[in-house]
């Protein structure tokens, strides 16, 4: 099979996004346009990518990383210049190549992948990826001759009223064989408007010398969109959240309302697992079996393990053993790890603590740089008091501890196991295992002091 290659266009600043984020780092479902792009570009078997980079290239290159080649267009002058960039690398290579603006985040692997075996197939010099309009009005239409080769694309400026009337248009994704390609854009010139040199000029240079041009028509017109600026933006992040949803609600998981739930493309999710409406789950999570995720929860770059429950509560690059659960309005911040069946109650905010089987945090407590053991009780209204306003110090409570209610637990301190923390206490000091730590000021009651107390005002 000859050696597939992708020449990614992502040089250009995108002034109608008017932005200072450069065009194809805008986000859709959680990554940039361009690495939605690189993705199925790879998926389509291409065997090495070259991403012709301008504006924002060191950004680019850093959010693409190794996933490609790069070559620098230091002016934008036109998509045949751009693809020019590439000589070096690609010109002396023999095959398959693939052209594809890097602001088109719709187009999947199978379709760029038909593609190409539609190209190799009819043993074509160029082939342009088209797709059927309802609508064509300022799309460049494919006209097809009798054999139903490629006979040219029209601008709509310049369509007939015979050719305006056809409904297959260009999508501005090519297939070359890679040497006609750059012999062929040697030969664009710039004649036009703008100065420019244009890719599909090379259609025509191919054409005129005999070789086969030809089309493939999508089923879907909707990967083709090309964001240009904010409210296509909008649209491909609606396409491809439809998209997303629908392919978890196919692998066995249960959205109750795919509408008004937001999933970014990276995350994984096991069946049987049922999702409320207002859920926003970010980044790379990974969410297990039989899990309920209710209403207004956000979970990003986390880990949820099997048949978790997780009610109105945020988390974000934490974990969850299995059978745990958290919420009502409650919150996991980096770097906390909550064990099996540890229950999280309302309003707790856990921050970089570990909380070990079976410990129970009721409500309205703070745990902030501590390690629990298993089967501890946190009453409600308990600080784990980590700051001394320069530095962070942890605290460690033993297993099968109890911490009443309104304990301040001023770090560094370690409870040994099976210890007692009396509620209301301040605890600044070690305790031993089996003890009860108290640090509260002895209860005294002042006779007659109502009667002390001046006349309420009427």
């Amino acid at each position: 099979m000859a050696k597939r290659f992708a020449v990614v266009l992502a040089a250009g600043q995108g002034t109608r996004m008017k932005s200072k984020l450069y065009k194809v780092l805008h986000q859709v479902s959680g990554k940039a346009m361009v690495e939605h792009v690189i993705d199925q570009v790879e998926i389509a078997g291409v065997d090495k990518v070259v991403t012709i980079v301008g504006h924002g290239a060191e950004v680019v290159k850093e959010t693409v990383g190794e996933r490609s080649e790069f070559v620098l267009q230091e002016e934008q002058l036109g998509t045949g210049h751009a693809v020019l960039q590439a000589k070096e690398i690609l010109a002396h290579e023999s095959g398959t190549t693939l052209v594809i603006c890097g602001d088109t985040p719709l187009l999947t692997g199978e379709t760029l992948n038909q593609l190409v075996k539609h190209h190799e197939n009819e043993q074509a010099k160029a082939t342009i990826l088209s797709a059927h309009a309802s609508n064509p009005f300022g799309y460049g239409r494919v006209i097809r001759s009798a054999e139903n080769l490629v006979e040219k694309i029209v601008e709509q400026k310049d369509a007939s009223a015979e050719e305006a009337a056809v409904n297959e248009i260009n999508t501005g994704t090519y297939v070359f064989d890679n040497q006609a390609l750059f012999q062929a854009l040697e030969e664009v010139g710039n004649d036009n408007s703008q100065g420019e040199y244009y890719l599909p000029d090379v259609i025509e240079i191919l054409k005129n010398k005999g070789e086969i041009v030809t089309a493939y028509q999508m089923e879907r017109m909707e990967e083709a969109l090309g964001v240009n600026d904010r409210v296509a933006l909008a649209e491909a992040s609606v396409l491809m959240q439809k998209r997303i949803n629908e392919l978890h609600m196919r692998n066995g998981v249960t959205l109750i309302d795919p509408r008004n739930t937001y999933i970014e493309a990276d995350v994984k999710i096991g069946t049987d697992t049922i999702i409320e409406p207002g859920v926003t789950i970010k980044g790379k999570t990974v969410i297990g079996e039989e899990c309920f995720i209710g209403s207004n929860s956000e979970i990003r770059d986390s880990k949820i393990g099997n048949r978790v429950r997780i009610t109105s509560s945020n988390i974000e690059e934490a974990s969850m053993a299995d059978d745990s659960n958290i919420g009502p309005y409650s919150h996991l911040r980096p770097k906390t790890q909550i064990g099996e069946a540890v229950h999280i109650g309302n309003f707790v905010e856990v921050k970089n603590a570990t909380l070990g089987k079976d410990t129970k945090v009721g409500h309205l407590t703070y745990v902030g740089d501590a390690d629990l053991g298993e089967n501890i009780n946190i009453g409600c209204g308990v600080v784990f008091v980590n700051y001394d306003g320069k530095n962070k110090h942890r605290s460690k409570i033993g297993d099968n501890s109890f911490i009443g209610c309104n304990v301040n637990v001023i770090a560094p301190v370690d409870v040994a196991k099976n210890a007692y923390l009396a509620a209301g206490s301040t605890i600044t000091k070690d305790v031993p295992e089996g003890a009860m730590g108290i640090a509260r000021v002895r209860q005294e009651n002042k006779a007659g002091y109502w009667e002390k107390l001046p006349p309420a005002k009427k």
